[in-house]
């Protein structure tokens, strides 16, 4: 995937601003903590070398005084060990949720917003898919992975400060005889380190390549399948009374049969980088100690000298290091930041898209009356091809319309009407301040209580119980008024039918203005959708009616026709 001005400042600039947000002060303060006790960490992991070096030369000096001496550092160097580390964990994770919390709400409010959820899934600009795992998933690793990696990779370029000026103090002068001179050489071990390290990286960053791309493939995979299984679950009713087990079965293990091959190659990159870690790891602690060993022997430094050499060596190869041993991590990480920034870039397209001007966009307008006006509209597919054109009516409060023809083009008309489909040209003025009121073919139910799925999208305590009773009850489901305040997986435990008529019951306790129906009683026989047509039109008297049936005895209760 390719962005833009580079992936590092696409990511700063959709994660950077959390340092500048409403609550700067507490995270700025967070951050200077961690910067702090990573230095503090440093700062003992100097102290730490000093008090190894004392304690050898305590040894092979054979005196016990300086060796309890040394004991009491220890316990002094293990308690502030326990305190810093314990308190930096609590301050980094503190940092690592509230980045998380930031930028999740920042995504979901991009998605969430004037049904660009919706609308996202119809455009082709870059991958997007699976924003449920992107948002849930990525921002996690995302915001967690990049405080983690900042943290140590601070942390080493500390160490590599420190300990190379403690090593080239340890390392002396080493003169090399080349015969016809003398060469000295200042600080060996530090450049020994350098030319070691380098050629560990270089190494390193070969062998794992072709690890960045098997785990973003994997990630992709693995979503995928998710995402099947997700829907599948979400759909068994449908599945079952067709009997499609056998062809979900042969998809989802075409699903998984993916995520093993990307899994093989996933493991043929994590043997070249265990297999390159597993020796640099021995050859790292051996190394050292055998090329400060001559000078040991030679009686130019002290035992504590050469493991404090060999201490500081391990050090600050580590933190050269520090792109080799984070391979993978950072692989993880960008992988996901790719994913994150390629559902955020989805939505800018989108509202890019939206924001084309006329004629190639249909224009919404809320003049000061309260009329329902087509003019000239043509809704078109994404492609540009049309489906319908020019529709010019009026439709005024409290008329009853039959939206007859094809029935997905009315659905595209519906969705029009509501804003999702901005896609053809013309004009649609909306009533002003009255609210629309959409009946799709099958209400959505959140899980919890029934009370609080049917007052959906306002609190449950919005209608009173007694209320929704009645309502059920003239509804004909009075066999769900003891459920009411019971929690359930409603969309599934509910048959079609019911949840049909549950949305009648939502649709009284609203008594909206306009009401636009599309096949939403569509599962009851001709007799039970005349008598949801029926009890709309007795309760609501006053309110427009738009509607989609294919019920010729849904005809007589509206005055006109509008043919698509």
């Amino acid at each position: 995937m390719q962005f833009k001005n580079g992936f590092f400042i696409q990511f700063l600039r959709l994660a950077g601003p959390f340092w500048n947000s409403e609550n700067k002060a507490v995270i700025r303060n967070q951050t200077l903590a961690l910067i702090v006790l990573t230095v503090l960490q440093m700062a003992l992991a100097v102290i730490i070398t000093e008090w190894s070096a004392a304690l050898f030369n305590a040894l092979e000096q054979h005196s016990m005084s300086e060796l309890f001496t040394q004991i009491g550092y220890l316990v002094l160097i293990f308690a502030a060990s326990m305190a810093v580390t314990a308190l930096h964990m609590k301050v980094k994770r503190q940092l690592q949720i509230g980045w998380r919390s930031w930028l999740t709400e920042r995504v979901i409010g991009q998605w969430m917003n004037k049904g660009r959820h919706y609308q996202v899934l119809h455009i082709q600009t870059v991958e997007h898919d699976n924003p449920d795992g992107r948002i849930a998933e990525d921002i996690r690793i995302a915001t967690d992975e990049a405080i983690s990696l900042c943290h140590t990779l601070f942390y080493s370029l500390l160490l590599i400060i420190s300990f190379t000026q403690i090593l080239w103090e340890l390392s002396g002068t080493v003169i090399l005889d080349l015969g016809l001179f003398k060469l000295p050489v200042y600080g060996y071990l530090v450049w020994v380190a350098v030319i070691y390290s380098a050629g560990g990286s270089v190494l390193g960053w070969w062998a794992s390549q072709p690890l960045t791309l098997t785990t973003n493939a994997m990630q992709t995979a693995e979503a995928n399948f998710r995402f099947g299984l997700a829907k599948a679950r979400e759909n068994s009713q449908a599945i079952a009374l067709i009997h499609g087990e056998t062809n979900e079965k042969k998809r989802f293990l075409d699903f998984f049969q993916n995520i093993i091959t990307v899994y093989d190659r996933q493991t043929q990159a994590w043997v070249n980088i265990l297999l390159f870690n597993s020796g640099y790891g021995v050859l790292s602690m051996a190394f050292p100690i055998l090329i400060a060993a001559p000078r040991y022997i030679l009686g130019s430094i002290t035992l504590g000298a050469l493991m404090q050499s060999a201490q500081a060596f391990q050090q600050m190869s580590a933190a050269l290091s520090w792109p080799v041993n984070n391979m993978a991590p950072i692989a993880q990480w960008r992988a996901s930041v790719e994913r994150v920034l390629g559902l955020v870039k989805a939505l800018e397209d989108l509202e890019l898209e939206i924001a084309k001007p006329d004629p190639q966009r249909i224009l919404m307008e809320k003049p000061d009356k309260s009329v329902l006006c087509f003019y000239d509209l043509c809704i078109s597919q994404l492609d540009g091809k049309v489906i319908f054109c020019g529709l010019n009516a009026q439709i005024r409060p409290g008329e009853r319309v039959l939206i007859s023809g094809d029935a997905f083009t009315g659905a595209r008309l519906f969705k029009a009407i509501a804003g999702l489909w901005p896609w053809g040209r013309g004009r649609i003025e909306l009533p002003d301040g009255d609210p629309m009121f959409f009946m799709p073919p099958r209400p959505y139910l959140p899980d919890g209580t029934l009370h609080a799925a049917i007052c959906y999208p306002s609190p449950p305590e919005t209608f009173t119980a007694a209320s929704i009773n009645e309502l059920l009850k003239l509804a004909g489901l009075e066999d769900l008024v003891e459920q009411l305040e019971q929690a359930d997986a409603w969309e599934k435990v509910l048959t079609r039918e019911q949840q049909q008529r549950l949305g009648l019951v939502r649709l009284l306790l609203y008594r909206p203005k306009w009401i636009l129906l599309q096949e939403a009683f569509d599962s009851l026989d001709p007799d039970g959708e005349v008598s949801m047509l029926r009890i709309i039109c007795q309760e609501l008297p006053d309110a427009a009616l738009l509607s989609i049936t294919n019920q010729p005895s849904a005809v007589a209760f509206h005055n006109r026709k509008i043919v698509l």
